[in-house]
């Protein structure tokens, strides 16, 4: 009892990571029929499995969604300060205590964007599948990260196990030329009338203007693609927050697919009773259905690859499997991510994670749990100095055979 009232949190954080595994869900699943797929796995790195605390929370801070990223942004920060506020202690601790959590916590957030780490790496067993990405960006996008290079987008993905990615930068068309360390192909994104288009081919520069004027209009894009021999996806997540009443409209345009998964922060809102309307639709019209990277330069991990397939064509032609994490955002309001998100993490670690948890927090347990001495600094040495004494007293009981 007196151990649970001087550490609450690791024990607690003892019962959470147990308790979790008994609604364990995959670390992977096919977004078409929510199981495992059979024919790759998610392979994490021995530094990613070693530091699996940090490394979780980081990948959960990234697969959050904008509504519930604000929300769990808010909610920790002020908790924090709360808690450094009500803590024991003089009025200047309690004050930098109250200043320092929330600070935490925000660079935290600042690392899941920048911090390089290791990452896990999607590896299919089918060697005549491709990897791939159908939606990502490079400096020349408007939005993407400055000095964002096509190497850098290349390494990002050869990072992850993707074999090949499309370059879709906004309103400029990428003609393809880089094969190491993966093949880039080319692509262009563009937005006309509340709609971003996905383009997958070589194409012409094309001017959005005339595409602009109202949805009618817009749909007359994809037959200009066809013309110029290119493919046109409907991107997330405009066509489920613009267009939603339209996707007849869209297929009857000559639309080649759609985006189920997008790991934007405004893309990972989307439902699932959403996406299983996109998929029985895309399912009957023999449509296309991707995942998207949609990766500017910011962040370290995706939420989803893709399996191509040469031999199949239409909705048979793609399979997306994403992270449990990411495609469950659309599913829980926003004002619930504060503890819904630390949930959701538990209960998609493996076993080789849980016990890297319980191994961490074990330790710092042991650590904050051995007596101090008066003066003594904090530091290893007073858990090595605790076992001297223990090895000590023994060689001094009663019996105990005496050095020569």
């Amino acid at each position: 009892m007196n151990l649970l009232r001087r550490h609450p949190i690791a024990l607690g954080l003892i019962v959470l990571v147990m308790l979790s595994a008994l609604t364990q869900v995959p670390p992977l699943v096919d977004v078409a029929s929510g199981a495992p797929p059979p024919d790759a796995d998610l392979v994490r790195p021995v530094l990613y499995t070693l530091f699996a605390p940090i490394e979780n929370v980081l990948d959960a801070l990234t697969f959050l969604s904008r509504d519930r990223a604000l929300a769990c942004v808010g909610v920790w920060t002020s908790a924090l300060a709360v808690y450094g506020l009500l803590r024991r202690g003089t009025p200047r601790r309690r004050l930098v205590t109250a200043v320092l959590g929330p600070a935490a916590f925000l660079l935290l957030c600042v690392s899941a964007v920048l911090l390089p780490r290791p990452v896990p790496a999607l590896v299919a067993t089918d060697s005549t599948l491709t990897v791939i990405d159908y939606h990502a960006h490079t400096a020349r996008s408007h939005d993407g990260r400055r000095g964002w290079t096509l190497m850098d987008l290349a390494d990002w993905h050869a990072d992850q196990g993707f074999g090949a990615s499309y370059v879709t930068d906004h309103r400029v068309p990428f003609a393809g030329g880089v094969e190491d360390p993966i093949r880039l192909l080319p692509g262009v994104e563009l937005s006309v009338y509340d709609q971003h288009v996905v383009v997958l081919g070589d194409v012409a520069p094309i001017d959005p203007g005339p595409f602009g004027r109202d949805t009618r209009a817009m749909l007359g894009l994809f037959g200009e693609l066809h013309r110029q021999g290119a493919i046109g996806l409907a991107s997330l997540p405009e066509y489920w927050v613009h267009h939603w009443d339209d996707l007849d409209a869209f297929v009857a345009a000559g639309v080649d697919g759609f985006e189920i998964v997008n790991c934007s922060p405004r893309g990972l809102a989307f439902p699932t009773p959403a996406r299983t309307r996109v998929l029985r639709l895309a399912g009957a019209r023999d449509l296309l259905v991707v995942g998207a990277s949609d990766n500017h330069g910011w962040g370290k991990v995706t939420c989803v690859w893709n399996l191509s397939s040469p031999s199949a064509h239409g909705f048979g032609a793609n399979r997306v499997l994403a992270r449990p994490i990411a495609v469950a955002q659309g599913d829980w309001q926003a004002w619930t991510a504060a503890y819904t998100q630390p949930w959701l993490m538990f209960t998609s670690l493996s076993w080789s994670e849980r016990s890297s948890w319980i191994t961490w927090i074990l330790v710092i347990l042991i650590y904050r749990a051995v007596p101090r001495r008066g003066g003594d600094p904090t530091g290893i040495g007073i858990l090595a100095r605790s076992l001297s004494l223990k090895i000590l007293k023994l060689k001094r009981l009663p019996g105990a055979p005496s050095a020569p």
